[in-house]
């Protein structure tokens, strides 16, 4: 749909005509102030001038009116409207903190009786979470003995994938610093409004490396409004093969023994957030399904009708209609010309 966004200026267009009316007419007693010896000729010159009201030239004078109306019209600021499009609103600012200590090396996640790194599932999870969160803002904090920003809070969801994948167990150092993790969480939400700040923390451990305890950083966290879910991973049974792999000698162990459950849960529960347990493939999917649903990404849809400026063209036009009235007031033949050359 097209539409003039100023069309009032268009009530400008008597504009040169009120200009031309209230003019003053030249005094005919006004006393010369220079004296020309050869004033006839130029005169003679000026009876050949092509103006457009002097000469009775209705041409350039059309050119003339079309150039005014061109610049009104852009002036007018001229918009093309397109159809309504559906944006979506969201009301979520969401940190994912992801444990990249040593320990998430551990090949205790079973899928099809194949123990696959935590490191390896966690990534595919979180990957297809934030898959799903289009319209939210994404930020992602790798923590092990120390914690750091890998892509702030954005739109921009398949770079924080890459970078998601590209993470490498060890970068961030072998222990790790939950507390740490959270009070770098606190830094890029507290701007955020309130009621859309949320954290998913993941880890596979213990606080073993921070300077901010996790219990405090939950209470600064709780202080700012910061709804934290956590969640451990990481199996409770890993088999042990015997000598040379063999059945001889194998025992059962507990691979997440050095898992703090208890501050997890308290840090969930000091923020709003809750606890998830994630001992497998599946609970871990499970969990993160389970966050997606109690933060939902729309709250509402807005409709949006794109804009597309057509200033251009009226001032096209009106370079073109100035170039012409140019041309036409220094046409090389004229009619006058050939009629005195005929004489």
């Amino acid at each position: 749909m097209f539409e003039f966004q100023w069309p009032l200026v268009f009530l400008l267009i008597p504009l040169p005509l009120l200009v031309r009316w209230l003019s003053k007419p030249r005094s005919q007693n006004t006393a010369a102030a220079l004296r020309v010896p050869f004033f006839a000729q130029l005169r003679s010159l000026g009876s050949e001038d092509s103006g457009p009201i002097r000469s009775g030239n209705y041409g350039n004078l059309i050119l003339l009116s079309l150039v005014w109306l061109a610049l009104l019209a852009g002036a007018a600021r001229p918009i093309w409207i397109g159809e309504p499009v559906a944006m979506p609103t969201t009301g979520r600012d969401l940190m994912l903190a992801v444990d990249i200590s040593g320990s998430m090396s551990q090949e205790d996640m079973i899928i099809k009786d194949q123990g696959l790194p935590r490191i390896a599932v966690v990534k595919a999870v979180v990957n297809e979470f934030v898959r799903q969160r289009q319209g939210d803002k994404l930020g992602l904090i790798l923590f092990g003995s120390n914690p750091y920003i890998q892509s702030p809070l954005s739109f921009d969801l398949e770079t924080l994938s890459t970078l998601m994948n590209e993470a490498q167990v060890g970068f961030a150092g072998k222990q790790t610093a939950i507390g740490d993790a959270i009070g770098f969480a606190i830094k890029r939400l507290r701007q955020r409004p309130e009621n859309s700040r949320v954290l998913i923390l993941l880890t596979d451990g213990a606080d073993t490396a921070s300077t901010l305890k996790p219990l405090k950083a939950a209470e600064l966290a709780a202080a700012e409004k910061i709804k934290i879910y956590t969640i451990g991973v990481g199996a409770t049974e890993m088999k042990v093969p015997g000598i040379f792999g063999s059945s001889f000698g194998a025992r059962t162990v507990n691979p997440s023994a050095d898992l703090d459950e208890d501050t997890l849960q308290t840090i969930a529960s000091k923020t709003g957030g809750e606890y998830f347990r994630a001992r497998n493939p599946a609970e871990l999917q499970a969990a993160y399904d389970a966050i997606a649903a109690l933060e939902p990404v729309e709250q509402e849809q807005e409709m949006l009708r794109p804009e597309k400026s057509l200033l251009h063209w009226p001032l096209f036009f009106a370079a073109a209609a100035m170039l012409l009235l140019a041309l036409s007031r220094n046409w090389p033949f004229n009619t006058r010309g050939q009629s005195e050359g005929a004489a």
